[in-house]
């Protein structure tokens, strides 16, 4: 499966969730809002999973920032019901003033 990826303006950073698995280690997961701005399909609930990226997560991330998170689907099944999350493995902080750079194509010079 090719890179999935969203860019829009963090809109909440939920609570940290804590547990213990069944082997007996303790987890941690934080989820957090995207908004992309479009019509339709604009928010997206994110997942990071474990204490690295939960403390990088609120480390250098905050509300309202514009980000682009690149993301696996995750679909796990529990007793005959289905459960799917956005597992965010990159967050990227975007600047939303930046012009592109032009890129030479022969003698032609296009933007990206």
């Amino acid at each position: 499966m090719s890179e999935l990826k969203v860019k829009g303006k963090i809109e909440k950073i939920l609570e940290i969730e804590k547990g213990t698995s069944k082997a007996g280690k303790d987890w941690q997961k934080q989820s957090f809002i995207i908004n992309n701005g479009s019509e339709w399909n604009n928010i997206f609930c994110f997942d990071v999973f474990g204490d690295e990226k939960v403390e990088n997560l609120n480390k250098y991330n905050k509300v309202g920032d514009e980000v682009e998170v690149t993301f696996n689907v995750k679909c796990n099944e529990w007793k005959g019901k289905y459960f799917t999350s956005l597992d965010a493995w990159k967050i990227f902080k975007v600047d939303a003033n930046a012009t592109p750079e032009p890129v030479e194509d022969g003698n032609d010079i296009m933007p990206f």
